[in-house]
């Protein structure tokens, strides 16, 4: 016993110490007590990261590293085929990776309504058979009439990291290009209803869902033609067109703040109408709406990343949750051939970033 305690005081601190509960143990065989870390299951949101779809064992192993088991990336030209797709799904789960998302692309004449949409349309319909056939989920698309992307440019961020902000005046003025056109928002949404009339039906039989992402940057005219997911308006009239699950949306919680709505507002809309369809979960800083704004670091942005996850878990969206746009670290910069697909985008170690920072979410979110 130790000089100076009583035999009295030890036995009342021995009761004290018996009163402190045991840690919980979690795994087979453990004590009752909460489940560490929250388990996964259908109605919650899976994280994912883009790849491509010749990606080789060593860079999937890489995704695998970082807790991601999901996976999305550009399809093949349409149309698609059902035994292309299964090898391509087949490959990926091998090396324990689920495709969960096929961009599909090819559909000028649709977009612009020109002579040929019919031939895509078909061939779009063909691709959504075939990706029903094989389990694909989701299949994401653009309707973009021209996407002005010549106002990016990278700023410094903390640190010295790069940032990637967005300044409209720098490409307001820049001309039609001649195999686009001008197009008005009557004409881009006559183009889309015709387009979902012929595709939507097709999706709900298939067991697919259509997601389309808005426009990004959500810029109100792009070289001379009108953009018609450029609004909170254009977003909500999209899913009426034909309304169905399988007519959603890629909800972006970094445009909807660029468009200078609430993130969590917005995702409330559409999840309680299970429109979601694919999630975009990144950060902005905006100083106007549309027209200027800086893409930040997931944790120092002006969207409240856990209010949106949090509403999307009590959604119970089952589908893919995509960290993007990762930001410049000189981790990534001092690598031989790097090229970062934004300005002041980031690679391999900005998504690790990132990535951790979304499972925290999530797991804070459920645990909740």
């Amino acid at each position: 016993m130790k000089p100076g305690l009583s035999r009295r005081g030890f036995l009342q601190a021995s009761s004290a110490f018996a009163l402190i509960p045991a840690p919980v143990e979690s795994g087979p065989g453990a004590a009752p007590g909460r489940d560490w870390p929250p388990a996964g299951g259908p109605g919650v949101p899976k994280l994912c990261l883009g790849t491509g779809s010749s990606a080789d064992a060593k860079q999937m192993r890489k995704l695998k590293q970082i807790g991601i088991d999901h996976v999305l990336m550009g399809g093949p030209p349409m149309p698609w085929k059902e035994e292309d797709l299964r090898a391509l799904m087949e490959r990926f789960q091998a090396n324990g990776l689920t495709v969960c998302n096929l961009m599909i692309y090819g559909y000028r004449n649709t977009l612009y309504g020109r002579p040929g949409r019919d031939e895509e349309i078909d061939k779009f319909i063909q691709s959504i058979r075939a990706a029903g056939k094989v389990g694909m989920p989701v299949i994401e698309y653009n309707f973009y009439a021209h996407r002005l992307m010549k106002g990016y440019h990278e700023v410094e961020g903390r640190g010295g990291a790069g940032l990637t902000a967005y300044d409209y005046s720098l490409s307001r003025d820049l001309p039609p290009l001649p195999e686009v056109g001008t197009h008005t928002l009557d004409e881009m949404w006559a183009n889309i209803t015709y387009f979902l009339k012929a595709v939507v039906p097709v999706a709900e039989e298939a067991g697919v869902r259509l997601a389309l992402h808005p426009n990004d940057p959500p810029v109100p005219l792009s070289r001379g033609s009108e953009q018609i997911m450029a609004t909170l308006a254009g977003w909500k009239k999209l899913i009426e067109i034909v309304p169905s699950p399988a007519n959603g949306i890629t909800y972006d919680c970094g445009v909807t703040r660029e468009m200078g709505e609430d993130a969590v507002e917005v995702c409330r809309y559409f999840g309680e109408r299970d429109r979601i369809n694919h999630v975009h979960f990144r950060n902005v800083r905006v100083k106007t709406p549309y027209v200027d704004y800086v893409e930040v670091f997931p944790d120092e942005g002006q969207v409240d990343m856990f209010a949106v996850m949090k509403e999307l878990v009590r959604q119970k969206y089952p589908r893919a949750i995509y960290p993007e746009h990762p930001r410049a670290l000189d981790a990534d910069r001092e690598l031989e051939g790097f090229r970062p697909y934004y300005p002041g985008g980031g690679g391999y170690s900005g998504l690790v970033y990132n990535v951790a920072y979304t499972k925290a979410m999530l797991q804070a979110a459920l645990s909740n």
